[in-house]
């Protein structure tokens, strides 16, 4: 029951400019959700920070939507999970698959992300969201998921 979606392969060919895309969750962004844009209109996106992006999916897993949850500095993003749940509740998801950048290209998973990622799954479990999978993306992608931090 935890099979990827279909459409991932291609969002994580085009993260790094999902994220460029990605919008600051304020109520003039559409609550989070934001359409396909491209990325010459925002220019904010700096690949020297982290960003923190959730990818959310209808119930069959077909990804409808990204938003930008949290932009941090070169080694590090905070993230909380009303910010992390709010575009998936608001777009009536029904689970979730998040995403950062490292901005070394290192896509190995630190203790702060695999705490948090922890952290949200069992959040996750209370308001009945699964979370999908966490991806790293540096020079490739790494899925902690297939790493076995989903295992309860």
């Amino acid at each position: 029951s935890h099979a990827l979606p279909v459409n991932l392969r291609t969002y994580l060919q085009l993260l790094p400019r999902t994220i460029a895309t990605s919008l600051p969750l304020s109520p003039r962004t559409n609550l989070g959700i934001t359409p396909r844009i491209t990325a010459k209109r925002y220019n904010w996106y700096d690949p020297a920070k982290e960003s923190f992006v959730v990818l959310v999916l209808n119930t069959r897993r077909r990804i409808i939507g990204h938003a930008l949850v949290a932009v941090g500095t070169l080694d590090s993003v905070n993230v909380h999970a009303r910010e992390v749940f709010r575009p998936v509740i608001v777009a009536a998801g029904s689970a979730l698959i998040l995403a950062h950048n490292h901005p070394s290209l290192d896509p190995t998973p630190s203790e702060a992300d695999i705490r948090v990622t922890r952290e949200l799954v069992r959040a996750g479990q209370l308001l009945k969201i699964e979370i999908l999978d966490h991806l790293i993306v540096g020079s490739t992608f790494t899925s902690l998921r297939t790493l076995g931090y989903f295992t309860t």
